[in-house]
């Protein structure tokens, strides 16, 4: 089981304020509360600011890498801000995010991975955009497991990520992620599975409710990694009585630990 803290992104307004006023001291605090909160990887984003992307990109790698020991997740669409990030991403493995079955993009991505040993997010996606149906993700998995894995990758550093849609725009969405988990937890046991939770809750009131229902779904269906706020405490909290529930954490120890951490406190 892997979480990715999901707070450092510019879509995020309090994140993109900071960086326009320059303010590290408020970045650093965010990636300390994520990490102390049990978050595995630290995720980075901020493709929403295309015009300095990459000096962002540095700027936010090395304020992080300032605090916390844990790896970070660079993210962008962008192949040069990938690069840019993972050069300084110096404190254990990084995971890069992400990979498409896309031609033009596969080609692009691929050898950042392997010259960074970087585990790698590989989304469900080709050149026809993001599936609508369970069965053209099933395809596209099969694709990019295979593509991957011929060209150097271990299964154990493949994330795939289904991609959720909002339940808002395709009463389906849910269902359709939930079958292909299914598959992909069947057919490549070895392979890891991972999203974007809040996806789904889009355009939504009650929006938590749906993300911490969904996550336990996913998790029963067999995902095994997510991208989340860590400093949700309900949603940590289904997140580690799900695992233990479902066998995945023995004797409870995860449970147990953030027990006695507060977790489970309300403020």
């Amino acid at each position: 089981m892997l979480i990715v803290g999901e707070l450092i992104n510019t879509s995020r307004k309090p994140i993109k304020e900071a960086i326009e006023r320059e303010d590290a001291a408020y970045i650093r605090d965010i990636a300390v509360k994520q990490a102390e909160a049990g978050a595995d990887y630290i995720d980075i984003n901020c493709g929403t600011l295309i015009h300095n992307e990459p000096e962002i990109m540095a700027w936010l790698v090395n304020t992080v890498r300032e605090v916390v020991d844990v790896p970070l997740c660079i993210d962008s669409p962008d192949p040069r801000v990938l690069e840019t990030g993972l050069k300084l991403a110096t404190r254990g493995r990084p995971m890069l995010n992400s990979i498409t079955a896309e031609p033009d993009r596969f080609e692009a991505v691929l050898p950042l991975a392997k010259r960074f040993n970087a585990r790698v997010v590989a989304l469900c996606m080709d050149n026809d955009g993001i599936p609508s149906t369970a069965e053209k993700r099933i395809e596209i998995v099969r694709k990019l497991v295979e593509n991957l894995t011929a060209a150097g990758v271990e299964r154990g550093d493949i994330y795939i990520d289904p991609l959720v849609k909002p339940l808002s725009i395709s009463d389906q969405a849910g269902l359709e992620v939930l079958e292909a988990v299914g598959f992909i937890r069947q057919a490549y046991p070895d392979v890891h599975i991972i999203c974007g939770l809040s996806n789904v809750s889009f355009g939504l009131p009650n929006r938590r409710i749906l993300n911490q229902v969904f996550m336990v779904q996913l998790m029963t269906a067999g995902m095994d990694s997510y991208i989340l706020d860590p400093l949700d405490r309900e949603m940590m909290g289904f997140y580690h009585a799900s695992r233990a529930l479902l066998g995945k954490d023995p004797f409870c120890a995860g449970y147990l630990k953030a027990h006695r951490s507060g977790l489970y406190r309300r403020d």
